[in-house]
């Protein structure tokens, strides 16, 4: 497919303007120049144009807030200095898989001031002696060349920083929320125990009050059962009071 169609197909009912990304790799410039970018692009912070048969940078438009330009797997020999012109703000280049063999074709890149990364992956370059010292020395303003630096630390990957910064709080939201749930049921659980507690307590003293019932009723129950003894003894009484009178009037 052809460059410009494949942007225009990328376009995605946006107008340039709207565009911050845009990847065209894979696709086929006609003659080794970009096809269908425009200034209109003016927004676009990301541009990958991988394998697409570029030979030079001769039409690459202003785009003043490019950041990062993916071109590796091209046939670019020089002309670089079109990248400090159109693309100054620009951190982080890959030309990787180009036809770059002289150091001097770079001296170009001392003008990307904000350059932190740049990409030589399989360009005839790293064959020098020095290779990456001489590079160091000739852009001070990079900080990672090939994915390392100077003292052979690689460089971090932002993008995974930030899903790791994503699900960390994320972690921390779940823990927060389990917290949050530990504590509902705590208190729950208080609550639920004070409950049971006052329930177990109206309970014992329902006991006690019944037991309490049962003794009055007992002695009630001793009381009447003596007071019928006594009854009783003094009907017998009577009784043998009135056999000694009647025995007497015999007499």
């Amino acid at each position: 497919m052809e460059m410009k169609k494949r942007i225009s197909l990328e376009l995605r009912n946006k107008t340039p303007a709207e565009v911050a990304e845009l990847v065209v790799d894979n696709c086929r410039s006609s003659d080794g120049e970009i096809e269908g970018l425009t200034d209109e692009f003016k927004e676009l912070e990301f541009l990958s144009m991988v394998n697409v048969g570029l030979t030079s940078l001769a039409k690459l438009p202003t785009l003043p807030k490019l950041r990062k330009l993916e071109l590796s797997d091209n046939n670019i020999s020089g002309s670089l200095e079109t990248l400090a012109e159109k693309c100054a703000n620009l951190t982080y280049l890959n030309l990787s898989g180009n036809k770059i063999k002289e150091l001097s074709t770079l001296e170009a890149l001392q003008n990307l001031k904000n350059l932190k990364s740049l990409d030589l992956f399989n360009c005839e370059i790293t064959t020098l002696e020095d290779y990456r010292e001489s590079i160091f020395e000739l852009l001070p303003q990079v900080t990672y060349l090939d994915g390392f630096d100077a003292e052979d630390n690689e460089a971090p990957d932002s993008e995974a920083d930030d899903d790791d910064d994503e699900d960390g709080e994320e972690g921390a939201g779940q823990l927060g929320d389990y917290e949050e749930e530990e504590e509902e049921e705590d208190e729950e659980g208080s609550e639920g125990g004070e409950v049971g507690l006052s329930y177990l307590m109206k309970e014992d003293i329902q006991d006690e009050e019944d037991d309490g019932d049962y003794v009055e009723e007992e002695e009630e129950e001793e009381g009447e059962e003596e007071e019928a003894d006594v009854r009783g003894e003094k009907r017998k009484r009577d009784a043998e009071d009135e056999g000694e009178d009647d025995d007497e009037d015999d007499d």
